[in-house]
């Protein structure tokens, strides 16, 4: 299997060209790919495709094997790899995903793209639609007992399902610990990827992400779109301004705008190509698996 290792700021995927390439059973070659030991290392697996509807198809794979909606600094990689690999000539794309077709507008330097702006689409607030297992249309500042501590979250679904939680200084927060808690706690029957977020002024933003089915990441896109909004909704900061959000793997500049859009942008990096054996699937997982 021939692939591609690309991040966006560190948000790491094993990009396929599924135009010329085919994977039987992409939860187990993800699972495999994603080993940072036995594998080639990364947060999971990403498929670009052929689609009847879009320009590309994505399909993204956590590194537990389990499939995922959409990814935010995935899809902003798949656009470079769409343009850098001919599959798309102009710098302007749309993407299949399971959350809908998604537009990107690709930064060109020398021929080769170094940044995306992706919109996102709309903020999806309603609890039965993110889902949460919450009555009434949003789920802003609610209270949750997690492990036996009450927290205060702010629900959002960017195509992925978040939960944020406002506090002094995400470095000080136990991820590893709580993460699990948040990821498989009853009032999300789909788990749920939980944002810790310091805001710094009303157009600055600092978050540490826990990822279903990754565990702690150094960036999530959606996250980071999802962390803008409940900022907005929670008053700390505005409609139609552009907020950076900090993330371990670096900045994303995100805007909510006043219909509900919200427009994500950020860098996009090719680190290198590969070639790597997948016949022995999965029989060469690791035994830790």
């Amino acid at each position: 299997m021939k692939f591609s290792k690309m991040h966006g700021i560190g948000n790491d995927y094993v990009y396929v060209n599924g135009f010329t390439e085919t994977i039987g059973d992409p939860n187990s070659v993800s699972k495999f790919v994603s080993d940072r030991r036995c594998g080639i290392g990364s947060d999971g697996l990403i498929m670009i495709l052929p689609s009847e509807v879009a320009d590309c198809r994505m399909r993204m794979f956590n590194a537990d094997g389990s499939e995922g909606m959409m990814c935010g600094n995935g899809i902003r990689c798949v656009g470079k790899f769409a343009y850098d690999n001919g599959i798309v000539t102009e710098s302007e794309l749309s993407v299949e995903t399971k959350s809908g077709i998604k537009y990107i507008t690709l930064e060109i330097n020398d021929g080769v793209a170094v940044a995306a702006t992706v919109d996102m689409g709309k903020a999806i607030l309603r609890p039965a639609d993110i889902p949460v297992k919450m009555d009434g249309e949003t789920c802003i500042a609610q209270p949750l007992m997690v492990n036996g501590q009450e927290y205060t979250v702010t629900c959002v679904s960017m195509g992925n399902p978040h939960c944020i939680v406002f506090c002094n200084d995400p470095k000080d927060i136990p991820l590893e610990q709580i993460g699990p808690h948040f990821e498989h706690h009853a009032l999300f029957p789909e788990r749920i990827n939980t944002e810790f977020l310091q805001v710094i002024d009303e157009t600055t933003l600092n978050m540490r992400v826990w990822e279903r089915g990754s565990g702690e990441t150094y960036a999530c896109g959606t996250g980071a779109c999802a962390c803008v909004v409940a900022a907005v909704l929670n008053g700390f900061c505005k409609h139609d301004t552009e907020i950076t959000v900090h993330l371990l793997g670096g900045d994303l500049k995100i805007t909510y705008q006043s219909d509900g859009t919200v427009m994500m942008t950020g860098p996009v990096t090719h680190v290198y190509d590969g070639e790597i054996d997948i016949s022995g699937i999965p029989s060469m997982l690791c035994l830790s698996e």
